[in-house]
């Protein structure tokens, strides 16, 4: 897969990533995504990411972070296995389980 086949969809009112998030790709989608808009549900689903390593995690923490200081709120939908289990392993599991309410 071409690592820069990666895309943010933020037409409706969640963003849908497609693609790889890894480290090849992370800088241009974190970048990408500074000047959207973040999503009006406050919901990121990931369920299309096809490949994605430890820079993902950095940039989901990056988009908590920004959420944070606009006072929005983000939850992540669809989490790849492969993420949740880097998360756990770097002790921010609890980042991707926050659910909005």
């Amino acid at each position: 897969m071409n690592e820069t086949s990666h895309a943010i969809d933020a037409t409706g009112d969640r963003w849908i990533l497609t693609g790889p998030l890894t480290m090849d790709s992370a800088a241009s989608v974190l970048s990408s995504s500074r000047d959207m808009r973040l999503p009006s549900s406050g919901i990121v689903d990931l369920g299309r990411l096809d490949a994605v390593d430890s820079a993902a995690v950095a940039v989901l923490i990056a988009w908590k972070r920004r959420a944070k200081a606009e006072g929005a709120p983000m939850a992540f939908l669809n989490i790849p296995p492969t993420m949740a289990s880097l998360a756990n392993l770097y002790g921010v599991e609890e980042l991707l389980q926050a659910a909005i309410v």
